[in-house]
């Protein structure tokens, strides 16, 4: 809902929660809470407020989209893997447990998948982020990072293989089966209604589509199975984000801006 002033206008606020299903009580409460958290400022009262986004949320709201156009250039054949695996190990000391269990997540989130004890292992070259995240978390010292061409897990060592190996392939194709299927269903909705309902969909869209997403570690077309599910889902959405910017072609929500580039890159 945020505009490219970073500011959200309460009524239409008000009206997209409804659509969703939300009750105009459990929009105040939100509100409420993100204001006393520092996240925004309120002017003015019920539908005539306007909120606007602090400086802290500015960094914390906007998606990787850098990500997000390696994403769509990998399902474009434009990103073809080299057959270098880049594996990533820690060992931080048990008195830093908070900081460990979070180096853990970071790697996870980078698309990483557990070897053994500490061990972990991407498609992708992925050195930069991660030695950002260990500074962040302070255990650079104990993160060591490396590149191989022979990866041998048990006695596995087929590329394809390793992969369906290390990585839960059957659960994240599950999760694009169901953003395509939104994507389907909503795309004839965006061709009609009213701007709040497409605004509804775009937030539905955008919610499925980080559910999706978030768990797949963009694993290289040489690596999965064919054709492969997210590669159509993400198209599906990219269509349905041209749908938007064709009936809200005087928008001006963040939202449609951040995603409307990378489904640009699909639709070439």
């Amino acid at each position: 809902m945020l505009r490219e002033d970073a500011t959200i206008d309460a009524n239409e606020l008000y009206d997209v929660a409804g659509a969703l299903g939300m009750s105009d009580q459990q929009v105040r409460l939100c509100v409420k809470r993100l204001t006393s958290e520092g996240k925004f400022t309120q002017e003015g009262r019920g539908r005539k407020a306007v909120l606007r986004a602090t400086a802290r949320m500015h960094s914390a709201i906007e998606p990787d989209v850098e990500f997000l156009r390696y994403m769509y250039a990998q399902d474009r054949g434009q990103a073809s893997w080299d057959g270098v695996w880049h594996l990533a190990a820690f060992g931080v000391p048990e008195s830093a447990r908070q900081a460990r269990d979070a180096m853990r997540e970071a790697i996870v989130r980078l698309g990483g998948a557990p070897i053994q004890g500490g061990l972990y292992v991407s498609a992708n070259p992925w050195e930069d982020r991660i030695r950002t995240a260990a500074t962040e978390l302070g255990v650079a010292n104990h993160i060591t990072t490396m590149t191989t061409t022979d990866l041998s897990v048990a006695d596995i060592t087929a590329p394809r293989a390793l992969a369906r190996h290390l990585w839960p392939l059957e659960r994240i194709a599950a999760g694009h089966r169901r953003l395509l299927a939104a994507a389907e269903r909503h795309l004839p909705a965006l061709r009609t209604g009213s701007r709040t309902e497409h605004l509804s969909i775009a937030i539905s869209l955008a919610a499925e589509f980080t559910r999706a997403n978030e768990p797949d570690p963009l694993l290289p077309p040489q690596l999965l199975p064919q054709p492969w599910i997210g590669a159509a889902a993400r198209a599906a959405v990219a269509s349905c984000w041209a749908e938007l910017r064709r009936v809200e072609p005087d928008q001006s929500n963040r939202l449609f801006r951040w995603y409307s580039d990378a489904g640009e890159l699909t639709q070439v």
